[in-house]
């Protein structure tokens, strides 16, 4: 959950190195090489009455949804879509973080994952959730975060933590050597008495 505690916003990056994606039509999402686009930007709001559980909302305001829709005939795997529930307690737009490393899975009620879908065409760049059945399959519900704004409580925090004058340094290019050398700023030069 250190992953999402203090975010306002983030984006998911999939095995395949292409983020998530919120689509224009508003309904779908899909994976995406554009990491910029303000698609990619998921917001995320905390469940109250339970820390474990999040929400993310597209930039479109649809929430991460595991739907009871097949991907395609034949298929184990749900589609992920852009929802808009009758209420905020709908537990298809609820996902619980699982930390695995420097990645996590992100899991519905019903105890499967969100899944990025690589492949030929049908199923290249789909987003599906699911169980990962193969040996093969198992990176396919990992996804890196990316924490691209963090809650205006933190910021504030972080912008009252002033270093003092005599503790910054400005650093310049050392005329003999490719290195850096600090230099100690005028105002905190000590005079020799």
């Amino acid at each position: 959950m250190e992953f999402f505690n203090k975010a306002k916003a983030v984006r998911l990056k999939s095995h395949l190195d292409k983020y998530l994606l919120a689509d224009d039509d508003e309904q779908t999402v899909r994976q995406s090489r554009n990491g910029s686009s303000k698609k990619a930007r998921w917001a995320v709001e905390l469940v109250e009455g339970n820390p474990h559980l999040i929400r993310l909302q597209s930039c479109f305001g649809g929430y991460l949804t595991a739907s009871d829709e097949p991907l395609l005939l034949g298929v184990t795997g749900k589609k992920v879509i852009q929802g808009i529930p009758e209420s905020k307690k709908d537990p298809c737009i609820e996902w619980e973080p699982i930390k695995e490393g420097y990645k996590v899975k992100l899991r519905t009620k019903s105890g499967k994952f969100l899944r990025a879908n690589g492949a030929a065409p049908p199923f290249r760049n789909t987003i599906t959730h699911d169980i990962p059945h193969r040996t093969a399959t198992q990176d396919w519900v990992l996804w890196e975060v990316d924490v691209v704004d963090i809650s205006i409580v933190e910021f504030e925090h972080l912008q009252s933590c002033e270093l003092s004058p005599l503790s910054s340094f400005a650093w310049s290019p050392d005329e003999f050597s490719d290195s850096f050398t600090p230099s100690v700023p005028s105002s905190a030069a000590v005079s020799p008495n």
